[in-house]
């Protein structure tokens, strides 16, 4: 016979299991930023991604990869859309041979800024309707992600 995990087991973690709580707000999150940058040609990872990228100098593919919590076959495959419409480009690293730099395009960079307002109209919104502090549950996400 298997043994018999008690119902109030399961309703103790449904209630206090901060990995399923993570994922269902950061699935609710996904969905709302998706649609809001449906219009603008991106998804809300695709978003973060490109956001990474804009920075002054191209940057290696490891710290875009740990910054974005994936492995780089994960990296590699969500770059294949954004450079096939030109928006990223992968280029050799002069500074080591065997690696790869990710540059923003200029046609990149001109989706990423026209999707920055629709993402920071919805994210205040999001922020504005909280009744907790936000500024709390980042710093409480950031301790467990590192």
């Amino acid at each position: 016979m298997n043994p018999v995990i008690p119902y109030s087991t399961t309703i103790h973690v449904r209630d206090t299991c901060l990995c399923l709580h993570t994922q269902r707000a950061a699935r609710a999150l996904a969905r709302r930023f998706d649609a809001a940058l449906k219009p603008a040609g991106l998804t809300n990872q695709q978003f973060s991604l490109m956001m990474a990228l804009n920075r002054p100098e191209p940057p290696p593919m490891g710290p875009v990869a740990r910054l974005l919590a994936m492995d780089r076959t994960t990296l590699t495959a969500a770059l294949k859309p954004l450079a096939a419409r030109g928006w990223v480009a992968i280029e050799p690293d002069t500074k080591d041979k065997r690696g790869k730099r990710l540059r923003l395009t200029a046609e990149g960079a001109d989706a990423l800024l026209g999707a920055v307002p629709i993402w920071k109209e919805l994210h205040g919104m999001i922020e504005a309707g909280m009744e907790s502090d936000p500024h709390l549950l980042r710093r409480g996400l950031i301790e467990v992600s590192v």
